[in-house]
């Protein structure tokens, strides 16, 4: 597997587990902590959602822009993990964080960070199969790349977690992913006695070690304070993923590309390969722009993972076990992207030695109707579940009335699969197909079109909230389905552009 793959592929990877890490843990707690914290509907949540993940991608394209122009990518790269480094640290400070704008502002000099960072360092990593001894293992080597990125996502959701539980226990309490929703309500004065007398007073006693607190406006306060404080200090684990980036890509930066010029630098870019022909340019930016104009839906239902699909799993998951809170969903993804990466490159390799390999831009078709299966056995499996608006009247859904764990573990294999027929390959036909004066920009260029599908994602919480679960996922599958005929349409004539 790794075989013939330049020297700093895996110097790259290591420096982008920090990003992944944080990713991650904004994946896994973010949704479930403007809830909590601000007292916010799914819908409204969702909306800072989709401003914050869509700004992470959008920036890109400015990040991209800046390295172009000053051909200092490595430069660059280190100013964007200074500038995430610190929004995380700002997250971390419950006395800091105490509007919805205030942590919006946070998250957004978290993504400019982003956008300094992730789009550039792509962009050095296919810079190294510019090189024609590595050229044919361009794919593979994004494959590998992104296999390794995820080492730091597998961990993030369980380190969040975990502190925010050990913070709530040592303030007296246990976790429960239903109880801030309850609390908020109750204080609002807007949960029906029925409720206050059944559910809310049987989940407060149970954490509150099996005695039902003396006055439960005090529990409900004090719970709040417990949970929301937890989910800050669960930011500070980000800041040491970052501060570990940040040192690794300092100690590894002289194996990467240097674009800005180094006479040593056997991947420099020619001034030949710079004047290529401008029919030809022209040709590749529209191939380009057609791949990012599909890749939009995917993200807008991948995505769904830290918006949606975490609802779900806090409001009709039965949790316990290993899937013990809803946050811990989110380190699905990133295992099985470690652990099936080295299984899909072997299929591919065995398929390319028989000369029956797809193309890329084939594959990323592939991915999409997978990622349309991985809905629709959501949407069965959700088959006669009440409307979200239901079951908020009862103050939540009984457990015998929840689905498995099971079913999100299972919708989370099927969309990783599909992820890894989209992103990786994605990332490495953009690097292939990209003008090389350009590599910045288009890479910018594929990210934006994965701000554009994250902007989009608050509809989903609006779905979610309003319309029943299954007609939801619904949704989804017919948006990925579409995506991928669209997709099979312009196959031919993309794969002619990357040759």
């Amino acid at each position: 597997m790794f075989k013939g793959q330049p020297k700093g592929l895996i110097a790259a990877a290591l420096a982008n587990m920090g990003e992944r890490f944080g990713f991650y843990t904004m994946m896994a707690i973010l949704t479930l902590f403007l809830m909590s914290k601000f007292n916010l509907t799914g819908s409204e949540a969702g909306t800072l959602y989709s401003i914050f993940y869509g700004a992470i991608y959008i920036l890109a394209l400015v990040g991209g822009i800046i390295a172009d122009q000053l051909r200092n990518y490595k430069g660059i790269i280190i100013a964007g993990l200074v500038t995430m480094t610190l929004g995380y640290l700002l997250l971390a400070m419950p006395a800091l964080i105490t509007t919805k704008y205030i942590a919006l502002g946070a998250l957004l000099i978290i993504a400019f960070g982003n956008g300094l960072f992730k789009g550039n360092l792509q962009a050095v990593v296919g810079q190294m199969y510019d090189n024609d001894q590595y050229r044919k293992k361009r794919d593979s080597g994004f494959q590998i790349f992104y296999m390794f990125i995820n080492l730091g996502a597998m961990f993030a959701p369980f380190m969040a977690t975990w502190i925010r539980n050990t913070f709530v226990k040592l303030q007296g309490f246990a976790y429960n992913a239903e109880l801030p929703g309850l609390c908020h309500q109750f204080i609002d004065g807007k949960m029906e006695q029925e409720v206050i007398n059944g559910r809310f007073s049987e989940l407060a006693a149970q954490v509150s070690g099996g005695s039902l607190p003396v006055d439960l406006a005090e529990f409900a306060h004090k719970y709040l304070d417990a949970f929301n404080t937890g989910f800050h200090y669960a930011f500070l684990s980000s800041v040491g993923a970052m501060l570990i980036s940040l040192a690794i890509f300092l100690s590894t930066k002289k194996r990467l590309p240097n674009p800005a010029g180094s006479k040593s630098d056997k991947t420099q870019i020619s001034k030949e390969e710079i004047k290529m022909d401008a029919k030809e340019i022209k040709q590749r930016i529209y191939a380009l722009f057609a791949v990012f104009g599909i890749v939009i839906f995917f993200w807008f239902s991948f995505h769904q993972n830290g918006l949606t699909l975490t609802m779900f799993a806090k409001d009709y998951t039965r949790l316990g076990g290993i899937f013990a809170s809803a946050e811990i969903f989110q380190s699905i993804n990133p295992i099985l992207v470690v652990g099936l990466t080295p299984l899909i490159i072997i299929l591919f390799n065995f398929l390319s030695k028989r000369e029956k390999e797809p193309s890329t831009p084939r594959k990323i078709a592939i991915g999409m109707g997978i990622a349309a299966l991985a809905f629709i056995v959501m949407a069965i499996g959700s088959l006669g579940l009440p409307k979200y608006s239901e079951i908020v009247k009862q103050g939540g859904l009984d457990d015998a009335l929840k689905v498995t764990p099971w079913l999100l573990f299972f919708v989370y294999f099927i969309l990783t699969v599909a992820e890894l027929f989209i992103s990786p390959l994605g990332l490495s036909f953009v690097s292939k197909v990209a003008p090389p004066h350009m590599q910045g920009l288009m890479q910018g260029g594929w990210l934006t079109a994965t701000a554009v599908g994250n902007f989009s994602l608050f509809l989903g919480a609006m779905m979610y909230e309003n319309i029943s679960i299954s007609l939801t996922w619904s949704v989804f599958v017919i948006v990925c389905l579409i995506s991928m005929g669209i997709m099979l349409g312009m196959v031919k004539w993309l794969e002619k552009v990357a040759k």
